[in-house]
């Protein structure tokens, strides 16, 4: 702070007419001053919290890919499969949506556990990085049953929860070297995940990450029980909601639309059981629509 009571008070001496240095040099002063707050990736902000800038992204480490034959990534293990078209048909009106509607965070959800949203989150994902001209972040918003890291064979990885808990300068984003996708895993799921979300950083984490890419898939929790989803809700531009046949209850899946924001539910799409063979794993997906989501667009 020194450097900047020196700026100060020199250029408060050349409005007195007093001799002393110019303008010029004043500003280098404070520039000299600005630049000792600045670290690497970080930067002070007005309200003390640790801002991530757009360069800590860009020399993130890259993982080799490891994809089990029962995790259903068919849009990455089974290209010419009738799942992996429906999520190529997914991403096609996502892209078509944008012409009518600002697109760019798209948050898939549920109603309870076990329906499949990691999955269809990942599929997603993989799917829309396929356009090497824009880049893919998936953002395992889950953090209290994280499960993405280990559908890529990935292993445990710090992230989302260290950062946020300011254990680490590092937000922990990775690119799987295969895929041409980012990864920003969920972490150690911590005791307090609500508490961890509503400090403050994730909103200017968020800010960050929507300058840096083009499609941030969100896996969130299920919006019954839990608040979680109400958080994450708030940075969306859209919400899907998965159900599974023959698990989501009538009442769960009423309950659950009740919750979501009306204005941000593109649709609902529907899994078949998971017992059923890949090959006809997602024959019913994108079978059904809320009324709610027709009128956003998503027919």
């Amino acid at each position: 702070m020194s450097n900047i009571f020196d700026a100060l008070q020199r250029v408060e001496t050349e409005t007195t007419g007093a001799e002393g240095p110019s303008i010029s040099v004043a500003m280098e002063l404070l520039e000299a001053a600005e630049s000792r707050f600045i670290g690497v990736g970080l930067k002070e902000t007005p309200d003390k919290q640790q801002r991530p800038t757009l360069g800590e992204f860009d020399n993130c480490p890259q993982l080799a890919v490891s994809i089990r034959e029962d995790n259903h990534l068919v849009s990455v293990a089974q290209e010419g499969s009738l799942g992996a078209e429906k999520f190529r048909f997914f991403a096609l009106r996502l892209r078509q949506l944008r012409s009518t509607r600002a697109l760019k965070k798209v948050l898939i959800t549920s109603s309870i556990p076990e329906e499949g949203k990691s999955t269809v989150a990942a599929n997603l994902a993989c799917t829309l990085a396929r356009r090497k001209h824009q880049k893919t972040l998936l953002l395992e918003g889950d953090l209290r049953r994280p499960n993405i890291t280990h559908q890529f064979g990935v292993g445990k990885l710090p992230g989302l929860c260290e950062w946020l808990s300011e254990k680490t300068h590092d937000v922990g984003i990775y690119k799987l070297q295969s895929l041409g996708l980012w990864l920003l895993p969920a972490g150690a799921a911590p005791e307090n995940p609500l508490e961890l979300m509503q400090n403050g950083r994730l909103s200017l984490l968020m800010e960050q990450l929507e300058a840096r890419f083009d499609w941030i898939i969100i896996d969130s929790p299920p919006v019954l029980p839990l608040g979680d989803t109400s958080i994450w809700s708030r940075f969306a531009d859209g919400i899907v909601l998965v159900t599974r046949k023959g698990v989501t209850e009538k009442q769960q899946l009423s309950r659950g639309l009740e919750i979501i924001d009306k204005s941000k539910l593109l649709g609902a799409l529907v899994n078949s059981s998971s017992n059923a063979a890949r090959s006809d794993y997602y024959k019913h997906y994108a079978a059904a629509l809320v009324q709610q989501a027709k009128s956003n667009g998503f027919k």
